[in-house]
């Protein structure tokens, strides 16, 4: 009897398209990431999920509204599972960055989000996402999965946290493309949570 957690990035956005660091910027999806929600929906729903939780920020709530409708359930929104805060370098374009700020970028894109001068704490991110996560696995009964819309770095760390991971692994963990899940089981036996899917989508 093995409870699921799905993990599930959102869409593409304009700045997922452009480069841009997004964060906590409130950008809502492109035609390509409404394409993108209409199709993984489906699949999602063949899941059958029991609970489905959900960012509160745009582009997470217009990727989870076909979701909600072919699973036949009403997200909860939770701003714990928003991306991470990533300060002064949201809006800038990778290519800005690699210029003016060459160490956050290097950063970001290790996935070393702890090195980045501007982020939200690594601390925090990880406590609040293990904690919106954990409530959520304790509402599922046996057998049952419950799907987390969120974004692509907040999963990454979300992954390592809940596997128990040190922070320098985290950045190990490739990233999620848009509309793509991590999936965790939990080992019948020992009752931990196991990575067994990384990048499943439509």
């Amino acid at each position: 009897m093995t409870r699921r957690l799905v993990l599930l990035r959102h869409g593409r956005t304009p700045w997922n398209h452009e480069g841009r660091v997004q964060g906590h910027r409130d950008v809502g999806l492109d035609d390509v990431g409404h394409a993108q929600a209409a199709a993984v929906a489906p699949v999602v729903a063949k899941l059958s999920p029991a609970q489905l939780w959900c960012s509160d920020l745009e582009r997470a709530r217009q990727t989870v509204a076909p979701v909600a409708v072919a699973c036949g359930l009403e997200p909860r929104y939770d701003e714990r599972l928003r991306e991470f805060g990533f300060g002064d370098l949201e809006g800038r374009t990778h290519t800005e960055l690699a210029a003016d700020a060459p160490d956050d970028f290097t950063a970001l894109r290790r996935g070393d989000y702890h090195r980045i001068s501007t982020a939200e704490p690594l601390a925090q991110v990880r406590a609040r996402m293990a904690s919106a996560l954990g409530e959520l696995l304790g509402l599922l009964e046996a057998d049952q999965t419950g799907v987390a819309l969120s974004h692509g770095a907040a999963i990454r760390v979300a992954v390592g946290e809940l596997l128990g991971w040190p922070a320098e692994q985290f950045g190990t963990l490739g990233g999620l493309p848009n509309c793509t899940w991590a999936e965790l089981a939990e080992n019948p036996v020992t009752g931990r949570l196991q990575l067994v899917a990384l990048g499943r989508g439509a």
